[in-house]
């Protein structure tokens, strides 16, 4: 058997043995944004490409920076489920895109809430109840 077909046969497994340089990488995450798992050293540039292509790319980002999580979110608002350390910016990026994207928000506030439920009203039901003060007065 030929070593070309040997390679083909194998290529999804021996893939992840292969040490690309920053161009090779930069080109492989253009055209599929999931090569960045067999990126080694990776660049915030290389991320950035990898997460336009495709939000879920997030999950194998080594170290997350804000601006990374900013673009994948906006690609894809379930993609905030890969995110390490959300902030309030990343979390309300992700409901503006989709309102579902409410459950994967660790610490709910006010506005991140009333933003996903501004965008889909059926994300009501990811809403923590916790996170809204109901202040009754009792009349007497």
């Amino acid at each position: 058997m030929k070593l070309s077909v040997l390679l083909k046969m194998f290529s999804a497994k021996v893939e992840h043995l292969v040490i690309w340089s920053k161009e090779e990488s930069l080109e492989a995450v253009k055209r599929n944004g999931y090569a960045l798992r067999y990126v080694k050293d990776q660049t915030e540039a290389v991320c950035l490409e990898a997460v336009k292509r495709n939000g879920y790319a997030l999950r194998y980002v080594k170290d997350q920076t804000e601006a990374v999580c900013l673009e994948a979110v906006k690609r894809n608002g379930y993609a905030l489920q890969y995110v390490k350390d959300q902030t309030e910016a990343v979390c309300l990026e992700a409901v503006k895109r989709n309102g579902y994207a409410l459950q994967y928000v660790k610490d709910q506030t006010e506005a991140v809430c009333l933003e996903a439920v501004k965008q889909d009203g059926y994300a009501l039901q990811y809403v923590n109840v916790n996170v809204f003060e109901i202040d009754i007065e009792l009349k007497k």
